[in-house]
C-alpha cells in the first residue's frame, strides 16, 4: 500500500520549513491551528503567529495589512470559511490591490466527512479563481503541498492553496519538480485524457490502470495550478487524443472540468465528461464513503471514459 499522508499536514512542516529560511514570513489562523496545523509554525516560531479568533474576515484584513507592511502571511482556517465568508476581504482588500497574501485553506471537497454539507467547500475553487489576480493551487499530495507552499512563499502576488483533511495516497518522490502555472503529464496514452487535480489524481491513475487493462490507453495529466492554466498541455491532450475525461473533487461547475471546458472549446473542442460533484451539496458521513456516493472513483472516471469514447 501506498504512504499515506493529509495535504494540511504537509502544509504544516512546510511552514516550519520556510519559517526558518525567512523572518518575513508570518502565519495567521481563525482559532483552528490544531486543525489546519499552522501550530506546528506556531511551536517553532511562536512570535510571528496571530490567532485572529473566530473570525474570518478579520483574518483577511490582518493578512492584507501585514503584507502591506512588507511581511508574507500565510492565512490558514477550513476552506468553507476562508472563501466563504471571508470572500469580499478577500476580492476587495487582497486581490484588488494585489498584495502579498498567501491563503491556505484546509478541510476542503467532501473528504471533510463526518462535519457534513456546511463545512464542505466544493465551491471554493470556482470562487477564487474568478478574482482578478489570484493564482489557485490544488496539490495532490503531501510532497506537491510542500512544493506548492514553497513556490507560493516565493511569488509576488495572492496565492490560494486548496489543502484536505483526510490522508492521500503520496504519489511524487523527491525528485518531482513543480511550478506554478505547469500541469504534468504523469502517464502516457493516445486514445483518451484524464485530467485530474487534487485527490482526484490519484484515482485518475487507478482508472488508467484499469482501462489499460481492457487495451484503453489513457493519459493522465495532473494539473494542480488551476488558475493560470496550463493551455497547452490541455490542447496537445486534446489534439493526440480522442476526447477529454475532467475529475475533481469538487463541484463540476466552474472547477476544474469548467476551466479545461473553456480552454477547449476556445482552442480544439473535442468529446468532454466531467467527474465531481454534480450541482448538490454533501452530507456528513465516512469520507471514503461519500466519495463513492458522490462518484468520485476510478471506476466513475472509467464509466466517463468510455461514453467520451463512444461519441
Amino acid at each position: 500500500m501506498a504512504n499515506m499522508m493529509a495535504t494540511r499536514n504537509a502544509y504544516g512542516e512546510a511552514l516550519k520549513e520556510i519559517g526558518g529560511k525567512n523572518k518575513d514570513i508570518v502565519v495567521l489562523d481563525a482559532d483552528l491551528s490544531g486543525s489546519t496545523k499552522t501550530a506546528v509554525f506556531k511551536k517553532e516560531y511562536p512570535d510571528r503567529f496571530f490567532n485572529v479568533g473566530i473570525s474570518e474576515q478579520s483574518l483577511m484584513g490582518t493578512a492584507a495589512g501585514l503584507a502591506a507592511a512588507g511581511k508574507i502571511p500565510f492565512a490558514s482556517t477550513f476552506a468553507m470559511f476562508a472563501t466563504g465568508r471571508a470572500f469580499e476581504i478577500i476580492r476587495n482588500s487582497i486581490c484588488y490591490p494585489k498584495l502579498n497574501v498567501k491563503i491556505a485553506a484546509t478541510h476542503a471537497g467532501l473528504t471533510v466527512g463526518e462535519d457534513g454539507a456546511s463545512h464542505q467547500a466544493i465551491e471554493d475553487i470556482s470562487i477564487m479563481r474568478s478574482i482578478p489576480n489570484m493564482v489557485v493551487l490544488n496539490p495532490a499530495d503531501g510532497v506537491e503541498a510542500r512544493l506548492c507552499v514553497l513556490k507560493a512563499s516565493e511569488y509576488v502576488g495572492p496565492v490560494y492553496i486548496r489543502l484536505g483533511r483526510s490522508n492521500v495516497p503520496v504519489i511524487f518522490d523527491e525528485n518531482y519538480t513543480f511550478e506554478i502555472g505547469k500541469g504534468v503529464e504523469l502517464k502516457s496514452g493516445k486514445d483518451v485524457t484524464i485530467i485530474a487535480t487534487g485527490i482526484m489524481v490519484a484515482k485518475a491513475l487507478e482508472a488508467s490502470e484499469m482501462l489499460s487493462e481492457e487495451g484503453i490507453s489513457a493519459r493522465v495529466i495532473n494539473i494542480s495550478t488551476i488558475k493560470p492554466i496550463d493551455k497547452d498541455i490541455i490542447i496537445k491532450a486534446a489534439k493526440e487524443t480522442k476526447g477529454i475525461v475532467t475529475a475533481e473533487e469538487h463541484s463540476i461547475i466552474g472547477g476544474l472540468g469548467s476551466a479545461v471546458a473553456e480552454v477547449l472549446v476556445e482552442n480544439c473542442p473535442v468529446p468532454m465528461k466531467r467527474v465531481g460533484v454534480e450541482d448538490t451539496f454533501g452530507e456528513s458521513g465516512n469520507g471514503d464513503e461519500l466519495l463513492v456516493k458522490y462518484g468520485l472513483t476510478p471506476e466513475n472516471i472509467i464509466k466517463n471514459v468510455k461514453s467520451v469514447l463512444s461519441l
